[in-house]
């Protein structure tokens, strides 16, 4: 898991917080798994080091890895971007699904990466997340989901928009089996994603600060012709109105998750 770190962590010696407008030392940071040490501001991370920061260490085995994402409409520029996205993330697609314990309790974990096209879901992002869930359904096991996305893919038109209901469905299954599904909302969480699979959790936490909705405020606002509260759409908002259950900082996650997945398991104990 060391290594999965290291992949993802630049080089740079100073980060400037994009909320506090402060700059901190990267190693400070770092060491905060990517929380402003000032102002608390959860940074995007990738999805190598999300994992690596909630699965045990050594217990890290990918799924499905080498589903690529395609060009089904042949959307012009399209190729060259997902290109551009392979490069600078080293991921096949924005989703990553794996196997692995925490603290010896094995689950199935996937994470959106948001580098890779903003998380969009495509028909290879729906398709992994559905493999992971029935890989979880097949093997009785505990499913956690870290969403993080702009929504579905437009250059993948009704393709991408098919995954909404693809994901539901295999959720729908699982369900039914009596199995646990924690979901867990990071910023940004918006568009068909927050309408299928992340907003269907047994459990819903989001990590402080993050986005939540479909629309974007700034279209809400538009259209209804009025004023937003304050905070509107973060999860602290969520939380208040019971969309979420639990804001959980990202220190207390793995934790949490610990709790949860203890407390659900036959029995309650260890």
């Amino acid at each position: 898991m060391k290594a999965l770190r290291e992949r993802y962590v630049p080089n740079e010696k100073a980060m400037t917080c994009p909320k506090c407008s402060q700059i901190s030392e990267r190693q400070a940071v770092s060491q905060n798994l990517f929380v402003c040490p000032l102002c608390g501001y959860h940074f995007p991370i990738g999805a190598y080091y999300r994992l690596s920061t909630i699965l045990d260490s050594g217990s890290f085995r990918e799924l499905f890895e080498k589903l690529p994402a395609g060009d089904p409409l042949s959307f012009p520029g399209y190729k060259s971007k997902l290109e551009e996205s392979r490069r600078k993330t080293g991921l096949n697609e924005a989703a990553v699904i794996a196997t692995g314990t925490v603290d010896g309790r094995k689950c199935v974990v996937g994470v959106l990466d948001s580098r890779f096209l903003m998380g969009s879901m495509s028909a290879a992002v729906g398709e992994k997340i559905t493999l992971g869930i029935e890989y979880a359904t097949k093997n009785k096991l505990p499913l956690i989901l870290f969403a993080a996305s702009g929504g579905a893919r437009m250059q993948e038109g009704i393709l991408s928009l098919m995954q909404m209901a693809k994901t539901s469905a295999a959720l729908a299954r699982f369900s039914q089996k009596g199995l646990l599904y924690i979901s867990i909302l990071t910023d940004p969480t918006t568009g068909g994603v927050t309408a299928s699979f992340a907003s269907l959790g047994d459990i819903i936490l989001a990590e402080p600060g993050a986005l939540i909705g479909f629309a974007g405020p700034r279209v809400i606002q538009q259209t209804i012709g009025q004023t937003l509260p304050e905070g509107f759409q973060r999860a602290e908002y969520q939380e208040e109105h019971g969309f979420v259950d639990q804001v959980v900082p990202r220190s207390k996650l793995r934790d949490t998750i610990s709790q949860l997945l203890l407390l659900h398991q036959k029995g309650g104990r260890p």
